[in-house]
């Protein structure tokens, strides 16, 4: 299953809508999916006739900022502010269709399914779609992002400048937990999921159920390196991608995760997958718990 969309593929969406995006008038909003609109105050059709004053990102989360037209809502501008989560995706399109969208309550495609559809004054568009029978795609539809809790309750995001060395101590330290646990923890670092977390993890050296208060300082200072270069490095090799690249790009660049049994391209040790309910992460063993296996979660320590 394709991860689900983390800092540096939303930050490439958010730069690619903001290049295609700025300064358009939005002809249409049509909502395909009842479920995937969490808001309705302002409704969705508050955004048509407004121009688009730029598209950014917060931790996982794509906002599109639109400024009033004649007409709209007063209050400044409002945000379209939505989570592509596991199976949604951004689908552009240079020619977006006219025909009508029809509102559909649910439904159980696994195939992509139209969530909702924004169109541009000069026939450009864009489609939210989600695959899968676990529909999870958000769109809101606010006047301010920290209208949206989860965008809210973010933590530091770790390419700004709050994001240092003893920010990330004192998140090792909050509470005594896994490590892969925290970097996946939306309040406490923003934007990294499953895949980056193991990717950090491999590049830093450390088992993914290490316990943060078990961090020396040289280490945090090593997770800290870590996890700037991962996300910089995959941040700089998706920019400028079209949207339609960027799944493929992702599987590409990965170093361990999604990638049981094949070779660690770092020593060649095959790389192990411990799995959970709904998701799995994999690890070298060489690289990172020393050449142990690491137990499922029921266990949570190392085999003998």
């Amino acid at each position: 299953m394709m991860p689900m969309p983390e800092l540096p593929e939303v930050e490439s969406l958010a730069r690619f809508l903001d290049g295609r995006t700025a300064g358009r008038t939005l002809a249409a909003v049509d909502v395909a999916a009842i479920a995937a609109l969490k808001t309705f105050d302002p409704p969705a059709t508050a955004l048509v006739g407004g121009r688009v004053a730029g598209a950014t990102r917060h931790g996982k989360w794509l906002d599109l900022a639109v400024a009033p037209g004649p007409g709209g809502p007063g209050g400044g501008a409002l945000h379209l502010v939505f989570h592509l989560a596991r199976g949604g995706w951004l689908r552009w399109r240079e020619e977006a269709p006219t025909t009508a969208v029809k509102p559909r309550l649910g439904g159980s495609s696994r195939g992509p399914a139209l969530a909702l559809r924004v169109r541009f004054d000069d026939g450009s568009g864009f489609d939210l779609t989600e695959a899968g029978t676990r529909k999870r795609l958000a769109v809101h539809v606010v006047r301010d992002p920290r209208d949206v809790e989860q965008v809210r309750t973010l933590g530091v995001e770790p390419l700004s400048a709050e994001f240092t060395v003893d920010a990330l101590a004192a998140l090792l330290a909050r509470k005594n937990q896994q490590v892969k646990g925290l970097l996946r923890d939306q309040g406490a670092i923003a934007g990294i999921g499953n895949a980056y977390s193991d990717e950090i993890l491999h590049v830093a050296r450390f088992s993914p159920f290490k316990l943060t208060r078990s961090f020396t300082p040289d280490e945090v200072a090593a997770l800290h390196e870590a996890t700037v270069t991962t996300l910089r490095d995959a941040v700089a090799a998706s920019a400028g991608r079209p949207a339609a690249e960027l799944k493929d790009a992702k599987r590409r660049g990965m170093r361990v995760h999604g990638r049981t049994g094949e070779a660690c391209p770092v020593c060649g040790d095959t790389v192990r997958e411990v799995s959970f309910a709904d998701r799995s992460l994999q690890y070298c063993p060489t690289c990172q718990t020393g050449g142990q296996v690491l137990a499922d979660r029921r266990l949570s320590r190392l085999l003998k």
